[in-house]
Order: C-alpha cells, then structure tokens, then sequence
C-alpha cells in the first residue's frame, strides 16, 4: 500500500513539473540560465578547477599540485598582511556606511521638495565612478596644499601625509567608501521605512511608546530584511572595490592599503602568478560565501514579516 501510494505521489509530481505553465517558465528562464552558466558559474568552476595546477617559470605545461598552491598562499605574509587590512576595511567602512546611511534615511522617509533636494545630494556620490572619486579625493588629501589640510591649518593643526603614512593610508581609503556608499545604502532603507505601515506606529503610540520605543521594537524589527541585505551588499563592496587602491596608493605605503582584491591583481598582473591568485580568489569567494550565508540566517531570526 504504501508503495502505490508512493509510486502515486511520484507520478503526480512529475506531471505537475512537466505541466504547460512550469514548460513556459522554464523557457522564458532559459537566456537567464545560459547566460549564468556560461558568465557566472563556468567561470567560478574553473577558477576552482585551476587552483590545483601551477606552471613552475618556464615549464611548458601547467602541473597538478593538490593543495599545494593554498599552503604557499596560506604561508604567503603578504597574502596574511592583506587578509588583516581587509577585515580591518570592513569593520571601518561597513558598519559606518550603513549606520549613516540609515541615519539619512530616518531623517529622509517623508517626501518633499526639499528632503528630494537632499537625497540627491546625499545619493551623488554613488553615481560618481571610483576612479573619479578616488582621483577628487587625492586633491583633498594631498599633503599641505590640499583641501584637509587647508582647513585644518585655519583651526591650527598641523599638515598631515594622509596616503603616505603607514598609520593613516587605510582610514584615509575608508573615509572615501563612507562616503562613497552611505547615500546608496540610504535609498534601500527610505524604501524600507515607506514599507511599514502607520498603523504600527499608532498601536506603539497608544501603548505610551516614545521616539526610541518605537524605532526599537517597531522599526528595526521590521526592516530586519532590508537591513540583511544592505549588510551583505556592503559586504561584497568590500571584497570587490579595489579601483581606489590602485589610483591613489598601489597597495601603499608598506603595504598598509594592501587589500586581498589588489593582491589577487598584483599576482595576476605583475608577479605572473597565475596559481597563487586563482587560489586566493577561490578562498575569497567561499568566505564572502559563507559570511552572507550566516548574517541573512543570523539577521533573519528576529526577522518580523508582514502579512
């Protein structure tokens, strides 16, 4: 019996995903789908593919070697120097960026000419290329003459080497991805806020709650999707923005702004180190991966949806 009942349940299910409608979807998918295999995830599995292969300078043919390329990244200081510079960027810029971003948002929910006014304003700097803005940025940081330091002299603080010092090179970097980023990670929020109903709010204000009550167990409860997802575009602009690195410091000075992403470049580009980068981009992949995967679950279990 259960066996019939089994084999019943089998045939149902294949009918139903063989059925007209699930047909045309597949079909109005399939470009998307050719387009992610060949551009997405061919090239993914390649990259994996020829991290177990290395060509020793001169030889004719790539060699299997296993493993053997992450042992040299893993033993590689300056691969660890780029490692801890990335986890230091993200902490200085991702945390910032969205906080901001999300002060401009509670301060920008309701429209108007002049708050329109504002949020475009605040929304410029994402549409300014990164080359460009870390080209206008070098004008404000260069040493004496710039436009910090020209300020800075009128309130009597001395002159400082903002991309030429080991200690402040990196922060220097983080100040233009704040500003860079908090105006795009701002319109996802406003979009969010618009998205809770008014009737939230006036059961939290007939309950006695006040402004903090409110933004505490109304509003951040339910911008918990919105706010996973912001956390995990932030993310992903810290493992994929380099372009700044290379106008304003190549890495610079000592390797101070050395971020994983240049490193990959370097050895592709300059060391013709094929193996090592591949390797390292593989290791990237899975830990941007892997970070994304456990904040969206961590972020979604006090998650509240409306219905």
């Amino acid at each position: 019996m259960r066996d019939n009942t089994t084999t019943h349940g089998k045939k149902r299910l294949v009918k139903s995903f063989f059925n007209a409608e699930h047909i045309k979807a597949w079909l109005y998918l399939s470009p998307a789908l050719l387009f992610l295999l060949l551009f997405t995830y061919y090239p993914m599995v390649q990259v994996l593919w020829d991290s177990f292969f290395h060509r020793p300078y001169g030889a004719d043919k790539e060699l299997f070697v296993g493993f053997d390329n992450y042992s040299r990244l893993l033993n590689d200081e300056n691969f660890i120097t780029a490692v801890k510079n990335n986890f230091i960027y993200a902490i200085g810029t991702v945390i910032p960026s969205i906080v901001i971003g999300f002060g401009f948002a509670l301060c920008l929910t309701q429209s108007s000419r002049f708050k329109n006014c504002i949020r475009s304003l605040l929304f410029f700097p994402t549409l300014v290329p990164l080359v460009a803005a870390a080209a206008l940025w070098m004008f404000i940081y260069f040493p004496g003459i710039g436009l910090l330091d020209y300020y800075l002299a009128k309130l009597g603080i001395q002159s400082t080497d903002w991309l030429g010092s080991p200690d402040n090179a990196l922060y220097s970097l983080m100040m233009l991805t704040i500003w860079k980023n908090a105006g795009f990670y701002m319109l996802f929020f406003i979009a969010g806020l618009q998205g809770i109903g008014e009737e939230y709010y006036e059961a939290a204000s007939l309950e006695g709650a006040g402004w903090w009550q409110k933004l505490r167990y109304v509003t951040l409860p339910l911008l918990g999707p919105t706010s996973a997802f912001v956390f995990v575009i932030a993310l992903i602009h810290v493992f994929t923005h380099v372009d700044h690195v290379i106008v304003m410091t190549l890495g610079g000075p000592m390797g101070s702004t050395n971020l994983v992403l240049y490193y990959i470049y370097q050895n592709a580009h300059e060391f013709n180190d094929l193996a090592k980068a591949t390797t390292a981009t593989v290791l990237s992949v899975m830990v941007l991966l892997a970070i994304s995967f456990f904040s969206i679950r961590t972020m979604e279990r006090g998650i509240h949806y409306e219905s």
